[in-house]
Formats: C-alpha cells, structure tokens, sequence
C-alpha cells in the first residue's frame, strides 16, 4: 500500500469521528499541526498526550527522558540517534485525528496538496485514552506504522484485525473488568450501581464488568454514563441516581477527567457514606485525592497498575525550564501555569515570571514522582520501540513493523513482553485510599491480581490492612445488598419483577436443609435421617417403637405384669381348696392348665415392649398364638366336658366323668395344630424387623413386619374359629342348673372376648405407629382379665366367701327352693 493516504480515504475517516463526536472542546497550548516538543533523530518515535494537563505533560517528559537514556546507551541502537516528535492529542478523538495525520505526513500543513512519500514517525506512543487510541491507531494501522499506547485498556484494541499493529504496555480491560467483579463477590456486594465514562474505554470495560459480574451472582442496580464534555443537567441526574439508590457500592468506571466532574456535583449534594470501586484510570490520581474529596472517597478500592521506580526521572523532571528551548512556546506556557506568572510584564495583576522560580519547591502532578504507574508504562513503550529496531536492524530487516517477539528487561529487573494479541501480562496491584498521620489520602497497597495464575490464585487480598468508606481502620466491611442474606435453613425465592438479587427468605419445608448462606434451594435429607429444628443440618430420625421407658409401655407392662399375677393367686387358692367340690366339679385339670395359659397370656403380652429384633418379632407372634390356642382350647374342652355332664342320660344321682385322655387329647389336639400354623409360618415368611419411613417422615417406625400377612390372621382366625365354637357350646349348654352354669360364666367370656378381638381388627389396621403395637397388648390383656373374670372370679368368690355352697349338694342343686 502506498505509504501516501488519498483524499477520499481520510475525508471516510474523519466524516465518521466528526459523526461521533461533533463538538470537540479543547483548549491546545499551539497549533495541532505542528509538533509541540520535537527532536530529529535516526528513527523517530512519535508521542500524542494532553500535554494541557500536567500529569500527561509528565508523560511526555518521560518519553524524552527514556529517549535521552536510549541515545546514551552503548548497547542499545548504538550509533544510531533517536528522536522525537510530539503532538498534543487533547484527550479527545478529533485532535488526536489531527495529530496522527501529522505524525504521519510529516508536513506544516495535513491536509496540503501533496503528502510526503514517507512516514516520518517509526512508531507512535498514545493516546491515553482509548477513543483516542483507536483513531490513532486505524490510521496508522493504514501505513502498518506501530501504535504502542501506555494508557489505553479497551479490550476492543487487542482485536488484531481491526487493529493489526498496535501494542500496549498496560493490561487490557478485558481482566480488570473481570478482576473488579471478583472484588466485588470477594466482599459480598451482590447489590451494587456502576458508572462509566460514555466513551470506548468505559462502554466496553463496564460491559465487560456487568457480564463477569452476572456470572459472579452480582446485580447492578443501575448503570450510568457521563462524558466530559455532558451538560451539567446530565452529571446532576447521574449523581442524583447514585444518591437516591439503594446500593452502597458504586462501580466508577471512569477516566480522570469525567470523575472530576462527578465528584464535584456528588460534593454540590453531599454524597458519603458510599463505597467506591475504581478503575485503574482514576484510582491512583492524585488530582483527586484532595481532602475535599475525602469525605467521599477515603476508603476507595480498586486495582492500579504496579508502581514502579526510574532512576533519574526525578532530576530530569525538575530541570525541565524554558531556557533549555527558548523558541519553544510549551514550556514558556507551563512554566506560567506551574507557577502562576507571566514572561510578558504587559499583563496586570499577575507577577512576571523570573526564570529563577523552581520545580523543586512545587508539589504537583508533574512533579509527584512517588506514584509512578503509568509514566513507568510510557518508559517501557519508548524502550519496546527501541529494542525492536534494534532487533529488526540486527536480523536485517528492512520492515517497520515491530517484532512480535519483543522480550526485554529493564534496569529495575521488570520483564516487558506481548502476547499475540500486543497485550502485556495481566497484573495488577490492589490499591485502597487512606489517610496518614497528617490527614492526607495515601494509596495503600492491600492485594495483588495476577491473570496468569490458575483460577483461585489469581487475587490475593490482605483485609486486616483495609480501610472503608470515610472511617479508620474497621474491622466489618460495608455490605451492599438488595436483600439480606439468608440464613443456613432457608432458601432463596426470587421476586417477581426484581433481579435475581432481590429475593425474599423462605424456610426449608420438614426434611430439608439448607447449610449454607444464600441458598438458591433445599437438598432433601437423606432416607433416614430428618432436619434439625433450625433446619441446618440432617439428624438421624427418632427411632419410634413402644418401650418400657415412656408412660404407656410402662403402663401396660404393669397391668401384663398384675394380670400374670393375680391369675397365679387364683391358681393359688385353687390349690388351696383342690380337694373341695367347687374345684372338683370345675375340673381341676383343665382348670389348672386353663390357669397356666392365661398365665402365659399374660406374660406374652411383654414380648410386644422393646425394640424388635428378629428373635423377639417371631417370638411375639407365636407366644401370641399357641397361649390363646391354648387357652382357648382348655376352655372348648371344658365346655364339652360340661354339656356333656349334665346331658348324659343317666341316672339322676350320678355324674358321668369324661375320659380324662378325651379331654388332654382334646387340648393337645387344638394346640397343635396353632403349633403347625406357626410352624409353616415362621419357616415361609418369618416376621422381622422393619424401619417404616413411610407412615411417618420425620421419625423411623421400628415395627415387626408380619413376613406374611396371612400367616398372621391365619393364626388370628383360628383362635377366633374355637372361640366361636365355645360361644356356641356354651350357649347351647345355658339351661343347665343354676347352682353350677359353668356354661354361663363361659358364655359371658367368649362374648366378651370375641367382642375385643373384633373390635380389634379395625383398630389395628388403622392404629399409627407404635400404637398398632399398643392395641395388639390392650386386646391381648382385655380378653385375658375377660376370661379370667367371667370363668374364675364366680368360684373364687365362693370359695372364699361363701364356703357354705361350696358343698356337693349344693353343687347337684338339691337343696336350692324353687321360685
């Protein structure tokens, strides 16, 4: 491509940063078509800052004093002169669109008839900020010239086709943007405002924030931009935004010239109580650490290139006078900006300057040399330059194309090289605003961010050193959100129409758990185990079954236990008058047995308390089932024996005796075959232990599984089946003499006890828990004291209270008077 730029291709570029910007306010210290401060040289290094502030002015001194270490090094381009040639890019895109062209052309007028056939610039240095530096750089991208910026971060320059041959010496925003959002989850701020500067460097580093902080769980809660050309109506809103809105984090995401802006109007309407989070743009200007401002910002934080050292600078800086250039109209202007005079004496009302004043007795930013951040990037821009024509001159290239492969060192020991993309490696040093013994602001050094360690390595923070908003050292940090964080056993639930934020706090339902802080959701305990009364932790469920420790086990057991008990008294006093007619008419043997049986019962009942086991669930169940087989095949039997005593046909005075082996068969016979359906039960599906997590979720029921349900109303049924054969009996058998209606007294027990067991049924299939178990022992002992009562309570209370019908005669009813 031709090195000369047609007419039509400039008047496409202007035409379009004329539509971006149609007002460009500056005032330039000389024309910008000419070059402010220039020196010829073998190879020409062009520079493009605002020369109208001071600190950029600082930047332009420190290029020519990089330059002047360049020309007397014997290493480095030995034998070759460097020079310089600087233009004023008044920190907006039309100027810098003026000084690139004159950079390039090299002519006293840009836009003349003709252009020259050769750049007179090798590289350019600039602009600092980034809409600047993409100007500068699509031109001279055009004339494939090297761009290397010292201050521009917009991540939209490290794209190589748009811009193929710039370089910086300075991290893109791409990281900062990215290291801001994990400060801010860093500290919990999930609820914060940002503010940008309405240009490319704020646009696309504030898009880059807001993307990188949603996906850190982090709302922005508003999002505004100014220039520094805005209306003041325009800075009033912004600042009446951040004043009337609920974050207490702000985001600025500003140049220096647009937070001066936004400071004095946040001052004009008395904003503090606000933490501020800053770009490195702003963050390290000491332009704005004044104390007025310090109600405001003491306490900011936010990342800032390394400071650095250069030897020399300092002394270079405080001799710079206008008599080392007395044609030059620049250092005659700042010198009477420095220090408020004039080399005109014409002038009334101010001081004619003497040439005598010194630099050294000024504190400004020109000559505030402890925080060398980006003057450091301009040093190392000028020697990126240098070592690549050096090395290009060396390999014996003709091309002014700088190496990609630049790799150097600088004096300090600090390493300079770029990626592919002509981008540094990604460090920052995590600066916060704090006040010293005297009252000024100091910037403090508490972290470090370092994009090319692994992922949890990258920033390191040291807190205790932190100073917040407009307070001393604290220990608790400010908190800035939309919603109070939930707490462990609750969980979050967005709000309708709000950001994700903005959340209301629920309670973990029965069960579940949340053991962290902010949880999106509840995990479900595991099967078994339950939550906690907080709901913060899962706890093993409470094991549920009927023990003797609680009132109701205990209770039961007591009347099992006086059941057992009293029937061994009856048995007792049965003993005691064995020899008399009551007992021998009752059939002693059977009674005794009977007695044991109920005995048993009894007794059985306990087998029901306690935790089941596998031994004790097969055991209650069987214990269950022979007893009452038993017992009620006792009773069966002497209801046969007693039907078939008084209707015998025989004689009047004489009893029949039923063969004693009759009535032991009898017994043995219905108790065996309970035995076989036990039998065959336990050996198919023996009952077991089982954990029943369903009837109840948050408590374990440890009951005995029937193994087969069958089984068990198998055993049930044939125990109902000779208790209705025994009603039967004994109601057939009602007639008989009154004296002595055994048959009667058994009536009486199978009703009630068939009445129980019926009552029964319903009862267990639809008793909860442990109170299945309960109504198995309540049936159990109902029908053992209805038995016993309605069968031996009548002979008892003869035997012990009338003795006087305890006699043969009275037994045979011959003496009793008819009615």
């Amino acid at each position: 491509m031709s090195p000369c730029i047609s007419v039509m291709s400039l008047f496409v570029v202007i035409v379009r940063i004329l539509a971006e910007e149609e007002t460009a306010v500056c005032e330039m210290w000389g024309s910008p078509e000419f070059p402010l401060l220039f020196k010829s040289g073998d190879i020409m290094i062009g520079g493009a800052f605002f020369v109208l502030n001071f600190r950029e002015f600082r930047f332009a001194q420190t290029m020519i004093f990089a330059i002047e270490e360049i020309n007397n090094s014997s290493s480095l381009l030995p034998n070759i002169s460097v020079g310089y040639k600087i233009f004023d890019s008044c920190g907006s895109t039309l100027p810098s669109t003026r000084a690139a062209l004159g950079l390039i052309n090299g002519q006293e007028r840009t836009f003349g008839k003709s252009c020259s056939g050769q750049s007179t610039v090798h590289a350019i240095v600039g602009a600092t900020k980034s809409s600047s530096t993409i100007v500068l750089s699509q031109i001279a991208g055009i004339f494939q010239i090297p761009v290397i910026s010292h201050f521009s971060t917009c991540a939209c320059l490290s794209n190589r086709k748009e811009h193929p041959s710039f370089f910086r010496t300075i991290p893109s925003d791409y990281y900062q943007s990215r290291a801001l959002a994990q400060l801010v989850k860093h500290f919990g701020w999930t609820w914060v405002g940002a503010v940008r500067s309405d240009n490319d460097y704020g646009n696309n580093g504030m898009a880059t924030f807001i993307e990188a902080a949603t996906q850190e769980g982090i709302c922005v809660e508003y999002s505004e931009a100014i220039s520094w050309t805005s209306l003041d109506e325009q800075v009033e809103r912004v600042v009446r935004v951040i004043k009337t809105g609920t974050a207490k984090v702000v985001v600025a995401f500003l140049g220096y010239d647009e937070m001066d802006i936004l400071l004095e109007e946040a001052l004009r309407q008395n904003i503090t109580g606000l933490q501020w989070v800053g770009s490195e743009s702003w963050i390290t200007s000491s332009n704005l650490a004044l104390r007025k401002y310090s109600g405001i910002l003491t306490g900011s934080i936010g990342f800032a290139i390394k400071k650095a050292k250069i030897a020399g600078l300092q002394e270079f800086l405080l001799q710079v006078h206008p008599s080392q250039d007395p044609q030059n109209h620049i250092l005659r202007e700042f010198w009477e900006e420095t220090f408020g005079c004039s080399f005109q004496p014409s002038l009334q009302g101010v001081k004619q300057c003497s040439g005598s004043e010194r630099l050294r007795d000024i504190k400004n930013p020109f000559t505030d040399v402890s925080e060398l951040r980006i003057s450091n990037n301009v040093y190392k821009a000028v020697y990126a330059v240098a070592h690549a024509m050096h090395s290009m001159l060396k390999c014996g290239e003709k091309s002014n194309v700088l190496c990609l492969d630049v790799n150097f060192s600088l004096q300090s020991g600090e390493k300079v090289y770029f990626d592919e993309r002509g981008d540094p490696p990604a460090t920052y040093q995590l600066v916060n605003w704090q006040k010293n013994s005297a009252g000024d602001t100091v910037f403090v050094t508490v972290g470090s961010y370092d994009a090319s360690l692994p992922d949890g390595k990258q920033f390191t923070i040291k807190e205790m050193n932190l100073t917040w908003f407009g307070e001393s050292k604290q220990v608790s940090r400010p908190i800035s959100v939309c919603s109070e964080s939930c707490f462990p056993g609750f969980r979050q639930a967005v709000i309708k129409g709000k950001p994700i934020c903005c959340f209301s706090c629920i309670a973990c339902a029965a069960g579940e758990i949340s053991n962290s802080t902010n949880s999106a959701e509840c995990s479900p305990c595991p099967l078994e185990y339950w939550s906690n009364e907080d709901h913060n932790k899962c706890v093993p469920k409470v094991i549920e079954f009927l023990s003797y420790e609680e009132t109701m086990g205990a209770l039961l057991a007591g009347f099992s236990l006086f059941g057992a008990s009293l029937t061994l008294v009856v048995s007792f006093v049965f003993f005691w008058f064995r020899h008399t007619p009551l007992v021998k008419a009752s059939n002693s043997e059977l009674s005794f047995l009977l007695l044991l049986s109920l005995t048993l019962c009894f007794l059985c009942a306990l087998t029901f308390i306690g935790q089941p086991t596998d031994w004790s669930c097969m055991l209650r169940h069987v214990a269950f089932g022979i007893t009452f087989a038993l017992c009620i095949s006792c009773i069966l039997t002497k209801t046969i024996t007693v039907v078939i005593a008084f209707t015998a046909k025989r004689p009047a005075n004489t009893v029949p005796q039923c063969s004693v082996l009759l009535q032991r068969m009898g017994v043995l016979g219905g108790t065996f075959l309970q035995v076989l359906i036990c039998v065959v039960w336990l050996t198919l599906a023996p009952p077991f232990p089982h954990k029943n997590t369903v009837y109840a979720a948050e408590r374990i029921i440890l009951e005995c599984s029937l193994g087969s349900s069958i089984g068990f109303w198998v055993v049930l049924g044939y125990i109902g089946l000779l208790a209705v054969l025994c009603l039967i009996l004994a109601f057939l058998a009602r007639k008989l003499p009154d004296n002595f209606n055994e048959a009667k007294f058994i009536t009486f027990s199978m009703l009630i006890f068939i009445a129980v067991w019926v009552t029964f049924i319903p009862a267990y299939v639809s008793s909860p828990g442990k109170f299945t178990v309960a109504v198995e022992i309540f049936a159990i002992l109902a029908s053992s004291f209805g038995l016993l009562f309605c069968i031996f309570a009548p002979k008892c209370y003869i035997l012990l209270l009338k003795p006087e019908r305890n006699t043969k005669n009275h037994m045979m009813g011959r003496n009793q008077v008819k009615t």
